[in-house]
């Protein structure tokens, strides 16, 4: 049996696998877009640009942020009010003040891109629901961090997915999936702003097939022992166990590049590792030990070979390349050259 709500929009129909709609112009769906960063700006961008009908952002409160720790606007807020989008910044998405506020937008759809986990009163507001934009190809690499995962596993590709928010977090339906190729010596950083793009013009293509019809949601497999998952990155994940093989390390430095960077010590510092080369010859050092010319070159032993060091910054310095840090650094221990 099949169900249908008129919305001002048009009608739409759905059973218990996929949605139906009928008699819509997607210029004419409001949209209240959810998100914050740099990442999210490029979907909002992207909406805009298509002439979708934006009717107001969500976006986290303003925050102090860097040495000087002055207060900053997300990316979205900034693009928001550059372009004249009534803007909505709760601190909490349960206030009955922001959910009136939300209300009065009268939205028939909200996008969801590197924002919060919602509340269900607030994803299922609207009539056509929540969208999310989520950074890999779904139901692999749920979570936080898809992109510095997808790199850290040594995965060859990953891709974007939007899909319907619901209970449980990356779960909902799936509607239309990008896949992204990953080169062998690629870094989070370059994968991220790839993809920004390409899930930007993934969400118009989901709205205008949304609006014409054609889009068919497909249910996520829920409980798959196989599936690869993407927390949240905290410090314990970015340090080095240099007694595994090298090109596991070094998989790790590129997930973790530029942000929040690998790291070891180096003559009691920390060390973060921005960039480096594996090296595969049998080392005359222990895991964990380092030789260098101290000019050219510093390199780790790591559990099957070595690990030579590109880009580097050791606490309370810049970041730079080695060569430049061995210019200035002076070694505090005797140093074996392989």
């Amino acid at each position: 049996m099949l169900i249908g709500k008129a919305t001002e929009t048009g009608v739409y129909l759905w059973n218990f696998k996929f949605l139906v709609y009928k008699t819509m112009d997607y210029t004419g769906i409001r949209i209240v877009f959810m998100g914050t960063p740099a990442f999210a700006v490029a979907s909002l961008d992207a909406l805009c640009k298509a002439g979708c009908q934006v009717v107001g952002v969500v976006t986290a409160p303003d925050k102090p942020a860097g040495r000087g720790m002055q207060v900053q606007q997300s990316p979205v807020k900034v693009y928001a009010l550059a372009h004249h989008l009534p803007l909505l910044q709760p601190v909490k998405l349960r206030d009955p003040a922001f959910l009136e506020a939300l209300a009065e937008w009268k939205a028939d759809l909200q996008v969801v891109v590197a924002f919060r986990m919602l509340p269900e009163i607030v994803w299922s507001a609207p009539p056509l629901g929540t969208i999310n934009v989520h950074g890999s190809l779904l139901p692999q690499y749920r979570g936080a961090a898809p992109i510095n995962w997808a790199v850290i596993n040594g995965e060859t590709q990953t891709g974007v997915t939007t899909f319907k928010l619901q209970h449980a977090v990356d779960t909902g339906n799936i509607l239309l999936q990008a896949v992204l190729p990953i080169g062998p010596h690629e870094n989070a950083g370059s994968v991220h702003d790839r993809m920004m793009q390409q899930g930007a013009e993934l969400l118009v293509e989901t709205i205008r097939k949304l609006a014409d019809g054609s889009l068919h949601e497909i249910p996520q497999p829920q409980n798959n022992a196989a599936l690869q998952h993407a927390p949240k990155i905290f410090t314990d994940t970015c340090r080095i166990h240099w007694e595994k093989p090298g090109q596991e390390i070094y998989n790790l430095v590129r997930g973790l590049s530029p942000y929040p960077a690998a790291f070891t010590e180096l003559e009691g510092k920390k060390l973060r590792i921005f960039d480096a080369v594996v090296e595969k010859e049998k080392p005359t050092v222990r895991p964990g030990e380092f030789s260098t010319d101290k000019k050219t070159f510093l390199k780790f032993a790591t559990g099957d070979g070595y690990l030579s060091l590109k880009e580097i910054q050791l606490e309370g310095k810049k970041k730079m390349a080695v060569q430049d840090f061995l210019r200035g650094y002076r070694f505090q221990t005797n140093v074996p050259e392989p």
